[in-house]
């Protein structure tokens, strides 16, 4: 039979014995709010009794901790096991970050700010290191085709393409008539009609279509990638599938990448011919160019260098778009909360990164002179 686990104060330090095991922490948890616990601004905590913990006994631990916190008083540990120091720190890591803010309060702003550096590192490790798994993933699968899940690749070509294709064209074809519409007002006030084809063709062919493509998948398919992943991750699926023999980098995150990084150019591909359609529709309504002095000049004044600019952004919008998305699923933790706020999350972060990679890819190609 597992020992017993208690906690009591003698001599104004606490005192932790037995097994902090999870079949033991409904009593502990008990006791804990029983304990009269000691009336001074720094409070020692022996634990060189415990015998066993794992990480429910780790966050019962972690938050007698935190209580006392609040309450003005400094906790220090005396007698820890590694093997015990190492479980609290990764149960302190795991908690969510509302948790943790709760914990905090109340203490000096030093170690308020210490935390939240503190905490952006490991965030800043944990995305470097599933970036550095998931490129040595898709190395792997490269060099052998056969272990690509190649349904799972079509279908999410078909979700995220195909069924994308909709608001994709109604959005770009809507972009296309308000540059249109805007250029169109100051060109006519200097005759000068027909430069409407490079105004339309150029923004749209380099920056516009592939950045407004981008930006519609981050918000459709990112966040919908967060919350799927999040979800098997609450209800214990991912742990199912690992349990089997599955690497969730493999069944998830490698069809998802693949398949988006597919798509994305053939929605800019597609962005491109509808914006462009209505550009030429306005400027025959506005500016009387018809289509066929309109298709002559877009021959002459639009180099294919900008449809190839923008076409080559879209893969590399579509592995951030994804990598994000999937990333921000595997570090749900809580309930049906977390879940909404890591979705919430990956959409904000793909669009900003999306843009910042946006802008840099400006200025190496104005460097460049392209």
């Amino acid at each position: 039979m597992e020992e017993q686990a208690t906690i009591s104060v003698k001599d104004s330090v606490i005192h932790c014995r037995g097994a902090w095991t999870l079949p033991n922490l409904t009593q502990l948890e008990r006791r804990g709010r029983m304990v009269q616990w000691p009336n001074a601004s720094r409070v020692l905590c022996d634990l060189g009794e415990v015998t066993a913990m794992d990480t429910g006994g780790a966050l019962v631990l972690r938050r007698c901790m935190d209580g006392l916190r609040r309450k003005g008083q400094q906790p220090s540990l005396q007698g820890l096991k590694p093997e015990f120091a190492e479980l609290l720190r990764k149960v302190d890591i795991d908690r969510p970050q509302a948790e943790r803010g709760s914990a905090v309060r109340g203490t000096r702003w030093v170690e308020r700010v210490s935390l939240a550096l503190q905490s952006r590192q490991t965030s800043v490790i944990h995305g470097l290191a599933f970036l550095g798994e998931s490129t040595i993933a898709v190395g792997r699968s490269l060099m052998r085709p056969g272990s690509i899940r190649w349904r799972a690749l079509l279908r999410i070509v078909e979700m995220d393409g195909v069924r994308a294709l909709p608001i994709t064209g109604l959005l770009t074809f809507l972009v296309g008539v308000v540059i249109a519409y805007q250029g169109a007002e100051q060109l006519r006030k200097f005759g000068t009609n027909i430069f409407i084809v490079d105004l339309v063709g150029i923004s749209l062919l380099r920056e516009i279509a592939p950045l407004i493509v981008a930006i519609l998948i981050a918000g459709r398919s990112g966040s919908a990638y967060a919350a799927e992943i999040g979800t098997m991750k609450v209800t214990e699926e991912l742990d199912a599938v690992r349990t089997l023999g599955v690497s969730p980098m493999n069944l998830l995150v490698l069809p998802r990448s693949l398949g988006l990084v597919i798509a994305l150019p053939l929605l800019t591909v597609y962005a491109d011919i509808v914006g462009v359609f209505g550009g030429m529709l306005i400027a025959l309504g506005e500016l009387n160019v018809s289509f066929a002095e309109f298709v002559a000049r877009f021959e002459e004044a639009v180099p294919l260098r900008h449809f190839l600019i923008g076409l080559a952004k879209a893969p590399f919008f579509a592995a951030i778009i994804a990598l994000v998305g999937c990333y921000q699923g595997f570090q749900i933790r809580g309930g049906v909360d977390d879940v909404g706020r890591h979705t919430t999350i990956s959409v904000v972060q793909g669009i900003f990164l999306v843009i910042v990679f946006d802008a840099l890819c400006s200025i190496l190609l104005n460097w460049w002179d392209l």
